[in-house]
């Protein structure tokens, strides 16, 4: 980050400015509180690229009126410990918070609860539904298909979503915060990082993409074009080939496609990738993505104490195993957002210039005050930044 330009934003402020610009898009306050706080989890946790460098994405797809800011849920199905849900199209998080939360409760009551949803959008940061499992004393497990993204192993084409497949439970292992939670995309980057780096005008990694040539281009916003076109794809973990096992993450890219699509109402693969064209023109449409979230209640299969000093007895084992040549420190999964949230509740959450000129449109376009949300602003909004394809 030293290379880059950035100003400051109190975390408490940052929960405001985001609540507001929902808000202020005509999302009701109940569920602009939760998509906010679905951002923020990011913000805090230093997952920059699902944080509020995405909120202009929802504010862009909300004003061409390709997804809806009032969430009309139905429970479509709803028999012992699972459900199936249908959101309209409507926003991804409300419609997340209520499914994770049936799951917990049907846990609570017969071990397990599991709940799909479909006809959805993007539901911002995967670990804040399994972390709210872990705090209810579960195990908590969700995925969702996206715009398609990954192109099969030996295949060139987007074909899969960045497919996350997100993982939480709790433990005393105070390093963590007390939460183990793996959020990961079955990709070897997802494509919020790309975004990401294209806003930095920072190159991406060689091999996390791959090209119609069967190249591995590096021009972040290059590539975002050129996957509209279907003409790059991101590789899945692994990469491309076989040699490094890039079969798995296609794998498990398509079975977090098929747990997300085929037990919903919901699009699958290039059924969501969100646009298409007539003539010249881009014809912008809904992305109906699916979701699915399970919960796992400890305590009906071991006391809910000696689970969590089970597994920080592993986490702490792994932690203190013998250390590579050259490397300072064994991490598990959790400890680094943990570490970079104690950080930003000191710090506050950096902006960098582009981010910025996207916070300002909203601003000026949403009719809020600048001043309100203690940033030293560093650019000047001069007209519409909107870019992407968002």
């Amino acid at each position: 980050m030293a290379d880059e330009k950035y100003t400051y934003i109190p975390i408490e402020k940052l929960g405001k400015f985001e609540f507001d610009c929902f808000k202020g898009m005509g999302i009701p306050d109940e569920d602009a509180q939760i998509c906010a706080d679905v951002l923020l989890e990011a913000d805090r946790r230093g997952i920059d690229s699902h944080g509020v460098g995405r909120l202009f994405m929802y504010y862009a797809r909300l004003r061409r009126k390709q997804q809806k800011a009032i969430t009309k849920i139905t429970v479509e199905r709803d028999k012992g410990a699972i459900a199936r849900l249908n959101a309209h199209n409507g926003m991804g998080q409300p419609v997340s918070h209520k499914a994770m939360q049936m799951a917990i409760d049907k846990a609570k009551k017969f071990g397990i609860g599991m709940v799909t949803v479909g006809e959805s959008n993007h539901y911002g940061i995967a670990g804040y539904y399994s972390l709210m499992a872990s705090k209810a004393g579960c195990i908590g497990i969700t995925g969702t298909n996206a715009r398609p993204s990954i192109a099969p192993t030996w295949g060139v084409e987007p074909m899969l979503g960045t497919n996350p497949l997100t993982l939480g439970f709790p433990t005393d292992y105070t390093p963590t915060g007390g939460h183990w939670f793996a959020d990961h995309a079955t990709s070897i980057t997802q494509r919020g990082k790309i975004e990401w780096y294209a806003r930095l005008n920072k190159p991406a990694i060689e091999g996390w993409v791959i090209n119609s040539a069967g190249e591995n281009p590096t021009d972040a916003s290059q590539i975002l074009t050129d996957m509209l076109k279907k003409t790059a794809a991101l590789t899945p973990l692994g990469g491309s080939g076989e040699d490094l096992g890039g079969y798995k993450g296609y794998n498990y890219a398509v079975f977090v496609e098929v747990m997300s699509a085929a037990l919903c109402s919901a699009n699958y693969m290039q059924q969501c990738l969100g646009f298409r064209m007539q003539g010249d023109e881009k014809v912008f449409e809904p992305y109906r993505l699916g979701h699915f979230f399970i919960a796992i209640d400890i305590d009906h299969f071991e006391d809910l104490d000696v689970f969590k000093k089970t597994t920080g007895d592993m986490l702490k084992a792994l932690a203190e195993s013998k250390l590579q040549p050259g490397a300072d420190h064994i991490y598990v999964a959790g400890e680094k957002e943990y570490t970079i949230e104690l950080e930003r509740n000191q710090t506050g959450v950096p902006l960098s210039e582009a981010t910025q000129l996207q916070l300002l449109q909203m601003i000026d376009e949403l009719k809020l005050n600048s001043e309100d949300y203690g940033v030293e602003w560093t650019v000047e909004y001069t007209g519409d930044v909107d870019s992407q394809g968002w």
